[in-house]
């Protein structure tokens, strides 16, 4: 079973399944509505990288959504230990997902209506920017032509599939030949970027945005290594021309770690 799980597995109502074989409704307000979240941890190496706290921030995430798929953490735990073992993958990209689901009344526009569930799948592990690509020197737009949507809105802290802003931002990077996207708000201030979080080191002080940014466990990660090599850490709103006059710029994610920056708009950072 576990060859025909290799390149990605599923679990769903109970079983792992070939992810290929996974699906849910069409009217199931996750995907009608994207009334969802879910979350990724990363595998390496065999083990799960910091699985409490990913599994903390999603539950902290279907709190906020009224979310209850009735299962307890660890159950879930379980299941995605299960499900990575029995696909035989060693190093991994790890989704758990609640939706809202379908309503139970036809036609029904009351989210109570709906039987929220839990399904989990997993593939070989992704990278935001593939290695190669960042061996050479990755380099990132400041889109011009799109804001990032506001958390008054979208509250970024609960991990969502909300990506309209991103992919438009995509679109206008890959067109002027970058090979991702950082987003500002409206008022100029540095956000993220789609599937990571975004630093600047200016002296001896690490700068990364405290507004409009998914509270990465990586983010984290790189944070409490700042604190390690006594770098000044500075959560707060940082403009875009503060971004620009910095020394190094890097991002952060669960899919592929620390990933140095070279080149942002027109300016080179390092050599």
């Amino acid at each position: 079973m576990s060859n025909s799980l290799s390149s990605g597995a599923a679990w769903m109502n109970g079983k792992i399944i070939p992810i290929t074989k996974a699906c849910i409704p069409i009217t199931d307000w996750g995907l009608t509505r994207s009334d969802i979240t879910y979350d990724v941890a990363p595998v390496w190496n065999g083990s799960f990288f910091r699985l409490e706290d990913y599994l903390n921030r999603f539950f902290a995430s279907m709190d906020s959504l009224r979310l209850n798929p009735k299962m307890t953490k660890q159950q879930i735990h379980k299941v995605l230990e299960d499900m990575v073992a029995t696909s035989g993958m060693r190093e991994s990209y790890v989704a758990m997902v609640c939706s809202r689901g379908v309503p139970s009344v036809l036609g029904s526009r009351d989210p109570r209506d709906c039987k929220n569930h839990f399904y989990a799948w997993c593939v070989p592990y992704i990278y935001v920017i593939r290695p190669e690509i960042t061996e050479l020197g990755a380099a990132a737009l400041i889109a011009n032509g799109v804001d990032r949507i506001s958390d008054t809105s979208i509250n970024p802290v609960v991990k969502n599939y909300h990506w309209g802003d991103f992919t438009k931002g995509i679109f206008e990077a890959k067109e002027k030949g970058y090979e991702t996207v950082i987003l500002t708000d409206s008022a100029g201030f540095i956000t993220e970027g789609p599937g990571f979080n975004v630093f600047a080191i200016k002296g001896d002080a690490l700068l990364t945005s405290g507004h409009g940014v998914l509270e990465g466990i990586t983010r984290k990660t790189v944070l409490e290594i700042a604190d390690e090599l006594r770098l000044k850490s500075q959560i707060r709103k940082i403009s875009k021309f503060e971004f620009l006059d910095s020394d190094e710029v890097f991002i952060s994610s669960s899919a592929g770690g620390i990933i140095p920056i070279t080149k942002i708009n027109e300016i080179i950072f390092a050599n």
